[in-house]
């Protein structure tokens, strides 16, 4: 009989990727993955250390599966992940019932970690840091027509508020050949689009033995037959090259989309956040690409409430975003994580003024978006159909190569096939479209 499994993913693209490895390890190891945590037999988090916010839904996550543990004796719970990398100590601490703690570089391990925690009843603790992830391990996707496909992992940018370089390592390319056979492998399963994962993809290549940079690698899937579209995230901007904005506007099935994380508009702040360029190099790279590839659509990251931001460095922000006006950003409050540079600030700002700022922004980005996206009614656009729409189920919903979502009348046997769109409406959310005759 199938024991099953439950999967509760936080966090970023590359936790997504993680989950769906470890759905396929469990899946090939006579599991069922269910929906329901109260039907497992295995629970499992993968978690998110960007936030304390996050970390924070994790331990109250912990806290209501505690209450099936002691209804399941046999159920085994285990975290995996960021937290689990970086604060095993303090899991433990909060959670003295967790069976397992498997890091980022040993989530493969989980079937074998899994049978030893059931066999022998021994607590497994498990985040020795490794060079490499073993190649060809099975996955379980969620999405039938598009997958995420890490070119690489970990970070050496070591940014003051962030953390990953700590929970997933210095930079590790990985070797083009299991790169391109992985896409290989999803264009012969049906996959449409895949997207390149890396902390960091323009720096792709360092350290291989045979320099590969990232442009050459999009060069190369581009080739790849069956594919019809490639995206990828996320990009740095000060590694951004004049090489690899030309082939974005050459190859065919790269899509006109970038995200291109400014995190702040004030020189003062972007120095205090080492991110190794100003905002008038980022303007003037802004520049470059929409001259270069003018149907693009940008979206960005912006931490607003950085230690000893000032309301004029704030301005500086609000300035920025109305220059360029992003077709997306994902915005946050600074948040304070322990054992980051800038968690030991002296100048940190109080909550409130964080929470006000941070309303301002949105407010200022949903007028831009609403803007932008009124200007491509009447337009037409190929977009990739995802399935059914979240809101009604006699529509689809689908996107474009700008990655803007599309919500449209359609058979459901168009599910995973590329149609031509005509936007009709739009909001700041989505485009509503009608599929051209």
């Amino acid at each position: 009989m199938f024991k099953k499994a439950y999967i509760k993913t936080y966090g970023c693209q590359m936790n997504e990727y993680d989950s769906e490895v470890m759905a396929g390890l469990l899946t090939k190891d006579h599991y069922q993955l269910t929906s329901k945590p109260e039907e497992a037999d295995l629970i499992i988090l993968n978690t998110c250390y960007v936030r304390e916010k996050v970390k924070q839904k994790v331990y109250s996550k912990l806290g209501e599966i505690k209450k099936l543990k002691e209804k399941n004796p046999h159920l085994i719970l285990g975290v995996c992940g960021c937290v689990a990398q970086r604060r095993p100590e303090e899991v433990l601490q909060q959670a003295p019932y967790v069976d397992f703690i498997l890091g980022t570089f040993n989530f493969y391990r989980l079937p074998l970690v899994v049978r030893r925690v059931r066999e022998s009843g021994e607590r497994i603790v498990d985040v020795e840091e490794r060079e490499t992830i073993p190649e060809k391990l099975p996955k379980l996707r969620k999405n039938r027509f598009s997958a995420y496909v890490p070119i690489m992992r970990g970070c050496d940018n070591f940014c003051t508020y962030c953390n990953v370089p700590y929970v997933r390592g210095r930079e590790r390319s990985r070797l083009p050949e299991d790169i391109l056979r992985e896409v290989e492998e999803l264009s012969c399963q049906g996959y449409k689009e895949v997207t390149l994962l890396g902390q960091n993809v323009n720096s792709y290549g360092k350290g291989l033995e045979n320099r590969l940079d990232f442009a050459d690698l999009l060069t190369r899937i581009n080739c790849i037959e069956g594919i019809e579209r490639i995206r990828f995230t996320t990009s740095h901007p000060k590694d951004i090259t004049d090489k690899l904005i030309q082939r974005m506007r050459d190859l065919d099935k790269v899509c006109e989309h970038l995200h291109l994380p400014v995190q702040a508009g004030s020189n003062k702040v972007l120095k205090r956040m080492r991110r190794g360029y100003t905002k008038e190099r980022y303007l003037e790279l802004v520049d470059k690409i929409r001259k270069t590839i003018p149907q693009i659509s940008l979206t960005t990251d912006i931490i607003v409430g950085f230690p000893g931001e000032s309301e004029q460095d704030f301005q500086e922000t609000l300035d920025l975003v109305r220059k360029v006006e992003f077709d997306g950003a994902f915005t946050f409050c600074y948040s304070r994580i322990k054992g980051t540079e800038a968690a030991e600030f002296e100048d940190q700002l109080p909550e409130e003024v964080k929470k006000e700022r941070l309303r301002r922004l949105i407010q200022l980005q949903r007028e831009i978006l609403e803007k932008r996206n009124k200007s491509l009614v009447g337009q037409k656009f190929e977009v990739l159909v995802e399935g059914l729409s979240k809101k009604s189920s006699d529509e689809l919903q689908g996107r474009t190569r700008t990655n803007k979502v599309v919500v449209f009348k359609g058979s459901p046997d168009l599910v995973g096939k590329l149609v031509q769109v005509k936007i009709v409406d739009s909001s700041q959310w989505a485009l509503r479209g009608e599929i051209c005759g």
